[in-house]
């Protein structure tokens, strides 16, 4: 009866420690993530009858990701980068892709519908930022010069390729040269060079497989200010994908924003890329 115990507790520990190596695997792990675009146009003309100009244009972006998958947590991690520049004719090279975009997202899982989450997303331009004319180029933005940090508190719901969530926010402007994103429009003396702002935040994600190798990408980010709650932020960023092999890919872009400190007016930017993809995980 002895040995049949002990040979019992035995199996028992060996059961154990392979499921807990089998969560291991499982749950506890970080998972990378990393895919980089190329994309280039040039057109160049010799003794063209029909007229024209050289031309040349380029453009990079990059999604990087790392994520924690745990039995009640998970940590997520999204770093994306776009930066391209153009040349046409005699003309100097014009930026026409300069973003950058990095979220963090905490969340429990409580076994609930929803589950409560605690987030960080930094936006800002990569480098120098123009605003072009037919014959001059203003500096308008830097790195960091707008700067927007925002921490979120609230419930997330997450559904196969459906995410959305909504909490209280802290929202932070920071600037340095380019001071009329941070100012106080009710100090008229000084320029700030810093903005603190509190509001909601609302950030939902839609990811849909359209076709086989077309996949369609929407995030939509809302932010409103307790002391101004009918007026919105609006980052509405829409993509199609289609995947022609391995390596190469046309990407179809769309996107709104609606931001009163930096326009009255809705922007919008539409872009057609052909290009090189490469994924490093």
């Amino acid at each position: 009866m002895k040995n049949i115990i002990i040979l019992v507790l035995l199996l028992s520990t060996y059961l154990c420690a392979n499921n807990k190596e089998k969560e291991d695997t499982v749950y506890f792990k970080w998972i990378p993530k990393g895919v980089a675009g190329l994309n280039v146009s040039q057109t160049s003309f010799t003794n063209w009858s029909q007229g024209g100009e050289n031309s040349i244009a380029w453009v990079t972006k990059e999604n990087f990701g790392l994520y924690y998958n745990a039995k009640v947590w998970r940590f997520k991690n999204d770093l994306q980068l776009a930066f391209g520049r153009m040349k046409l004719g005699e003309a100097k090279y014009r930026t026409v892709e300069n973003d950058l975009y990095l979220e963090s997202v905490f969340t429990k899982l409580i076994g609930w519908d929803i589950d409560p989450y605690f987030s960080n997303t930094i936006r800002t331009t990569i480098t120098t930022g123009y605003k072009y004319t037919d014959s001059s180029e203003t500096r308008i933005a830097d790195f960091f010069d707008p700067g927007y940090v925002t921490q979120s508190l609230g419930f997330n719901y997450k559904e196969g390729g459906f995410s959305s969530r909504i909490g209280v926010a802290l929202q932070e402007t920071f600037t340095n040269n380019y001071r009329e994103y941070s100012d106080n429009k009710e100090t008229l003396d000084k320029l700030e060079a810093f903005k603190l702002e509190t509001g909601i935040e609302s950030v939902t994600d839609a990811k849909y497989e359209l076709d086989q190798n077309v996949l369609f990408n929407s995030k939509l980010r809302l932010f409103t200010r307790f002391t101004n709650m009918d007026v919105w932020d609006v980052r509405w960023d829409n993509s199609i994908t289609a995947k022609i092999n391995k390596f190469v890919n046309v990407n179809f872009n769309v996107l709104m924003i609606y931001e009163k400190s930096q326009s009255y007016k809705t922007q919008f930017k539409e872009a057609l890329l052909l290009g090189v993809t490469y994924s490093f995980f």
